[in-house]
């Protein structure tokens, strides 16, 4: 087996192996820095509190210089650098739980953090040198530089590897010579150190040039040009950009990682950015859930208040639910990372996936509860729902991430079963790299879908788990041997497939979070948790259920009709006259 190979959790789910070692017990973060996260959560709330106006922020379009002097001053610019180099060396779970905490408290100060840390400086945390470390870092964590991550392209979004933008290496001066623009950039108004992709032509197998994506350090000093400032739905308070590159000059020793292996390296640091903007998207709706429970326990009509109400308490129960499991599949993940021996890839998109539309919804909701005055300006609602509105198009849209999910998927069981691997290797790469894994995590293991013995109040939580994760399984593995490579145009099957999995590494998520929790606290103590995770299982399995019976018996053929037929009239062609 090749020593880069990690065991998947959900890569081996859809091969009908339960890896449970890797999901028992939930995690829990180290005693000290969960006690240093919870002081420089303090400070940062101080500061808040006295210096960040989000109205103000909103209607300006702009974050003020005093802010950000203020954010860099207190070291919120270097959350996930080293010590060594000058930052307060968060675990990733700790970084996590820092931008849902900011995400609460205003946005658009989450988004240009995180744009600056999950993405802009990642590759350098993930693939720099000694050497580029010692010269970036420090400026970075201090805020003297602040970072973006540049990928998206006037050509190129969920197409990643269809960028444009071309590096031409000139040996004789050292110098990579970078031509081609970037649009959307997050920070790239700001910005100073940019973590650009482009192609260049690289040594092939058979000697011949072939062309690949490079990554590479640029810094302003070299000559990027940024473009006018974007004038957003929401995010109001960040800078979006497009970046020009006009025969920048990069020296060769800012390539960042292997030539010709930027796609990868573009790939890996999305993987780990989704789990920051999952805890970040998470973070608003609990925020703006306190105003609206608080406006449900206050207004009255009909002689009670709106919480007596049961669409209102469903709304609430629901919203409760899918933030429980949610961050349990969050902080879960965020330690597979941490651990640094776990194939995460797919998780993070999962919870990437779950974050933004529990968010999107959950805020809806809220909205909704507190009436008309929601709808107003001189309330946050309207805000946070703007904001969040990007979300799901963020760092992979929902929808491109599915197929991500499902295709990388049903690869490593046709890698298995020796058939399609290659045909599909393709297509997935266009929009997802596939994290190294191998076959042989499987091999030797008894297929017997079951996990390890929970708390008997989780019992049928756990034996549903076990139930649908053995069809999930068996579905996949028809679709694989009655499609074949075809597969990869069936992507509504692909969708269906994807939001099982989804589900059920959300059961198993709250299930071992719950579970762990019993073992500490007793079940007395436990009531609500467990009444939590019972309630997300039977819900999930149910989806589950309903998604697998459709990827035989479904409207799949009139769906792509209808469409069809609409796209080609242009419009609405259906009139409504008396028949």
């Amino acid at each position: 087996m090749s020593s880069k190979a990690k065991p998947s959790f959900s890569k081996a789910l859809f091969s009908g192996v339960l890896l449970d070692e890797l999901v028992f017990p939930y995690p829990k973060m180290d005693e000290e820095e969960k006690e240093n996260l919870k002081l420089i959560q303090e400070t940062f709330k101080k500061f808040a509190d006295d210096h960040i106006d989000s109205y103000k922020i909103d209607e300006e379009g702009r974050i003020p210089d005093e802010v950000m002097d203020g954010l860099k001053e207190l070291g919120f610019m270097g959350l996930s650098v080293p010590e060594e180099y000058g930052g307060f060396g968060l675990s990733n779970t700790g970084y996590v739980k820092m931008l849902e905490f900011i995400g609460g408290i205003n946005p658009s100060v989450a988004i240009v953090l995180g744009g600056h840390q999950s993405i802009g400086y990642k590759g350098l945390l993930l693939y720099g040198t000694e050497k580029q470390k010692k010269k970036y870092l420090p400026k970075l964590a201090s805020g003297e530089m602040i970072a973006a991550y540049c990928l998206t392209e006037p050509g190129a979004g969920s197409d990643a590897a269809g960028i444009k933008t071309k590096a031409v290496l000139d040996e004789k001066r050292g110098v990579y010579v970078l031509n081609g623009s970037k649009l959307w950039i997050t920070n790239g108004g700001i910005a100073d150190f940019f973590t650009v992709f482009a192609k260049e032509m690289v040594p092939g197998k058979d000697g011949k040039p072939e062309e690949k994506i490079s990554a590479f350090i640029v810094t302003r000093d070299m000559g990027v040009q940024s473009g006018k400032e974007e004038n957003k739905l929401g995010l109001k308070g960040s800078s979006t950009t497009e970046l020009f590159f006009d025969n920048v000059e990069v020296p060769v020793e800012n390539l960042l990682g292997e030539r010709g292996k930027g796609f990868k390296v573009a790939m890996n640091i999305l993987n780990a950015g989704r789990l920051g903007l999952a805890g970040g998207s998470l973070g608003a709706l609990k925020y703006i859930m306190t105003p609206a429970l608080e406006h449900i326990r206050q207004r009255r009509q009909f002689n009670k208040t709106l919480s007596e109400f049961e669409m209102i308490k469903e709304k609430v129960a629901q919203m409760t639910i899918d933030i429980f499991a949610t961050e349990s599949m969050i902080y879960l993940a965020s330690d597979f990372m941490d651990r640094g021996d776990v194939d995460y890839s797919l998780e993070s998109a999962m919870c990437k996936i779950r974050a933004t539309e529990v968010a999107w919804n959950g805020i809806n909701e809220c909205l909704q509860m507190v009436g008309g005055l929601g709808f107003m300006k001189e309330y946050p609602y309207q805000l946070y729902m703007r904001d969040g509105r990007v979300n799901m198009i963020f760092e992979g849209t929902n929808e491109i991430l599915r197929m991500f999910i499902a295709l990388a998927g049903v690869h490593e069981r046709a890698q298995y079963l020796k058939k399609l691997g290659a045909a599909l290797k393709g297509p997935i790469k266009g929009f997802g790299v596939l994290t190294d894994y191998a076959s042989q995590w499987l091999k030797g293991r008894v297929v017997t879908e079951r996990i390890r013995d929970v708390h008997p109040a989780l019992a049928n939580a756990k034996a549903n788990f076990e139930t649908w994760a053995k069809n999930t399984h068996f579905s996949a593995e028809r679709f694989i041997m009655h499609y074949g490579k075809n597969i990869i145009y069936k992507e509504m099957r692909q969708e269906r497939l994807a939001n099982a999995v989804i589900d059920l590494f959300g059961m198993i998520a709250t299930i071992s979070r719950v579970d762990t929790l019993i073992k500490e606290k007793g079940e007395e103590n436990c009531k609500y948790e467990i009444m939590l995770c019972n309630a997300f299982a039977d819900q999930a399995w149910r989806r589950v259920r309903r998604n697998l019976l459709m990827m035989d018996s479904n409207l799949d053929k009139e769906m792509n009709q209808i469409s069809d037929y609409l796209v080609q009239q242009g419009r609405y062609p259906f009139a409504t006259e008396a028949l």
